[in-house]
């Protein structure tokens, strides 16, 4: 406020003007408001002060550069047409008043000319008060003024009352209208606009959609023509509020849109990881249990090479036996009876190897058995969606999205089955490999084992005598040997039920998920029930506004037989204006019969709409019954894989078998095991 007091002040002594105390005064009681509400705007109240010339040109140029007030209050102040002129050429490049009155002013063809360059150039006046002036009277300045209100962007409020406007500046008032598109209030009351006015601003107002309110009492205008152009003000404000109820809808269901978006987007995230740590347990379970098998392939080679190096030394003796003659009845005796307890050993062996394998194999068989369980229950759970998700028809624009995540989730599957594939070869390679490499170890080892007979055979002499120790040193292994085994199987039992435990809590992390993903999918379907009932009522209100309109249209058709009955009985001279009414008439019934259309037109569009949501439905529950598909392919494959790492492990202890039996016939065909039995 000291700011434009000072400048004020200053460009008054730039011009050699002396202030008046009057403005001073006003901006000293504007400073004292201005304090008092510092968070709305100031107004500057001059009001019925008496401004010369030179006192208006220095406000509009102090008013220039002002960002201080934004009312002007210049009423009554019985400026002159010059410093009207001056001071509203200020107002042109002001950037913060947005309420100007200037009331009974006597403002004429300059000052309409001014304020016509103000509405051209100003774009923040949203008031312009204008009652009791005469800017009505020269239609050149009016023109101007009209100009300047048809390419104003801003103006909202214009009171125009009192200005002796008649039928001419009603018709230039009423152009500037069909170009306006922001003008929401006009007040033109006690003017001199008449029956030819009225119907211009009629016109004008079928092509104005942004008026909401028009005073014309006290323009000599029929009453029918005020009662038209009320109801077009009238259908410009429902259809102002019709558009912001629409804007605010579809604010609403953007909003809605997004949160499903998210929602959606998290769900196949959490499937996603759900999925990844399937994959991963998995995985851990099958290599768990190759390092299991491979630990018992371990033992079996060490138990079968002690039981090979017994069999050697029992030939050994045997043979050293032969050669004994005196000691060959006891030590026969005894070498029988060991054989006998070693195959017995042997046997039990085998039979406790074989129930490891049946347990094991009847352990895989209930996992697998729960995994399919689990599979089904996944199913069943899925098919719950399904029918959730048909009666969810207002998810439009979140298929197309959720189509590309789901392609980009198949790629990924895609890329991680065939890295799975890729171990899995991997895996059988080298365990190929490792077979191979003990088939020929063991071909070695049975080489070196023949060569080495003939030594120890005349070794054999010297070792008769440590039979004896050596037997009690079998016993002692031979149950070191029985307490591993008790040992290892309580250990594998331990980790059986580990495993149990991992599948039961797995079971019913995974449930638990799935019921959050139905709540989920509830809250969805309601939402879109929701927004379902929403759209009925729109086309209720619809259905009620067109009744209104034909009710409207049967009354001025009722009209129009009323007015031909009344005027058929006057002269030929008004003919030609019942003429004009009927032609105006009928321009209404058109306009009514396009909106009707228009209407209708509305309708065929939701329901190609809900076509569109039908469609879309059926592709989304498509794209769904795809990925299901795939991943039961899926499911299948890793099945398929679990058989053939069973069939190998198959082949493996047939092989170990083989071995085995080979071993025995071999033992058995040598010259020593012919010679033991005929003792």
């Amino acid at each position: 406020m000291d700011d434009f007091r000072r400048a004020y002040l200053r460009l008054c002594k730039e011009a050699g003007v002396e202030p008046q105390e009057s403005v001073l005064m006003q901006l000293h009681e504007a400073r004292g408001r201005a304090a008092v509400a510092a968070s709305g705007g100031t107004r500057l109240d001059l009001g019925g002060q008496s401004l010369t010339v030179e006192t208006c040109a220095v406000l509009g140029r102090t008013l220039q550069k002002d960002t201080l007030f934004t009312e002007l209050a210049l009423s009554d102040c019985m400026l002159s047409e010059e410093g009207a002129k001056l001071f509203l050429n200020g107002l042109c490049s002001n950037t913060t008043v947005r309420v100007l009155d200037l009331k009974g002013n006597n403002l004429r063809g300059a000052g309409a000319e001014a304020l016509g360059k103000v509405l051209v150039r100003n774009k923040t006046l949203r008031r312009l008060v204008l009652e009791w002036n005469a800017l009505g009277m020269w239609e050149e300045g009016f023109s101007i003024f009209c100009e300047g209100l048809a390419s104003n962007g801003c103006l909202g409020q214009l009171d125009l009352r009192n200005n002796q406007i008649n039928h001419q500046g009603a018709a230039e008032l009423a152009l500037a209208l069909k170009r306006n598109s922001v003008l929401q209030e006009l007040d033109l009351r006690w003017n001199n606009i008449g029956l030819l006015g009225g119907r211009a601003l009629l016109d004008a107002l079928q092509q104005n959609r942004s008026l909401l309110r028009l005073e014309m009492a006290g323009n000599n205008v029929p009453s029918d023509i005020l009662r038209s152009i009320e109801q077009s003000t009238e259908h410009n404000a429902d259809r102002q509020s019709t558009l912001r109820e629409s804007r605010s809808r579809t604010q609403v269901l953007s909003k809605e849109i997004q949160t499903l978006k998210e929602e959606k987007g998290r769900q196949l995230l959490s499937l996603m990881e759900t999925i990844d740590q399937q994959k991963d347990e998995m995985g851990r379970s099958s290599r768990n249990s190759s390092i299991r098998v491979g630990q018992l392939q371990e033992a079996l080679n060490e138990r079968k090479s002690a039981v090979n190096s017994l069999t050697a030394k029992l030939q050994m003796n045997e043979a050293a036996l032969a050669l004994a003659e005196q000691k060959v009845s006891n030590l026969g005796d005894q070498l029988t009876r060991v054989k006998l307890e070693k195959n017995e050993l042997l046997e039990r062996h085998s039979r406790e190897i074989k129930k490891q394998q049946e347990e094991t194999l009847l352990c895989e068989g209930k996992l697998l058995r729960e995994v399919n369980s689990l599979s089904e229950k996944n199913h069943q759970l899925k098919n719950k969606l399904e029918e959730s998700e048909r009666r969810c028809k207002s998810q439009q624009d979140q298929i197309f999205e959720l189509k590309q995540e789901l392609t980009n989730s198949t790629a990924e599957l895609k890329l991680r089955l065939a890295q799975a594939e890729e171990r899995l070869d991997t895996e059988k390679r080298r365990s190929k490999q490792a077979l191979e490499d003990m088939d020929s170890l063991r071909q070695k080892e049975v080489d070196h084992i023949n060569r080495h007979l003939e030594e120890r055979e005349r070794a054999l002499q010297d070792r008769i005598l440590k039979l004896e120790g050596q037997r009690i040193q079998l016993e002692e292994e031979l149950s070191r040997a029985k307490a591993a085994m008790v040992t290892e199987r309580a250990q594998a039992e331990e980790e059986m039920g580990k495993v149990r435990a991992q599948v039961r809590l797995e079971e019913q992390q995974h449930l638990s998920s799935m019921e959050e993903k139905l709540r989920s999918a509830r809250q969805s379907r309601d939402e879109a029930q929701s927004h379902c009932t929403q759209q009925k009522q729109t086309i209720a209100e619809l259905h009620a506004r067109t009744g209104q309109q034909s009710i409207e249209m049967d009354a001025l058709r009722r009209r129009i037989d009323e007015l031909q009955q009344e005027l058929s009985g006057k002269e030929q001279d008004k003919m030609a204006e019942v003429a004009r009414v009927r032609v105006e008439l009928q321009e209404q019934i058109g306009h009514l019969q396009a909106e009707r259309t228009a209407q209708s037109s509305l309708k065929e569009k939701i329901a190609a709409l809900e076509r569109e949501m039908k469609a879309l439905g059926t592709s989304h529950r498509e794209a769904l019954l795809d990925k299901e598909s795939e991943i039961s392919s899926l499911l299948e494959r890793l099945r398929m894989k679990e058989g053939e790492i069973q069939r190998m492990r198959e082949d493996e202890a047939q092989r170990a078998s083989f071995l085995q039996n080979a071993i025995l016939t071999y033992v058995q065909g040598s010259p020593l095991g012919h010679h033991s039995p005929k003792k």
